[in-house]
């Protein structure tokens, strides 16, 4: 049983460590928006591929997140991230293994 609860904690671990490294990047693209960065660049390539995705589908679901000429939706997406950060963390917690 206690290699079991160290398995869920290590797998959990390795979760929260990604959801953290994916809120980073989404914040990092958030701020290469501002500043007119050029989109042939390699990092600003990456970065796209990895969040454009995302908040596109964020922005079909929920027209409302550009607020004139601001898009909201990188900030919807950390929310909903630290939000799946939190219920993992408590379904982890009532699995009685933290």
């Amino acid at each position: 049983m206690m290699v079991i609860n160290a398995f869920w904690v290590a797998l959990f671990s390795v979760i929260f460590l990604l959801i953290d490294l994916y809120v980073w990047i989404v914040i990092v693209r958030a701020l290469v928006t501002w500043v007119n960065a050029d989109p042939y660049n390699p990092i600003v390539k990456i970065l796209s591929q990895l969040v454009d995705p995302v908040t596109r589908k964020i922005r079909k679901w929920f027209p409302f997140v550009r607020v004139g000429m601001v898009d909201l939706s990188p900030l919807v997406l950390v929310f909903f991230l630290y939000f799946i950060k939190v219920f993992l963390k408590m379904l982890l917690i009532n699995m009685h293994i933290m």
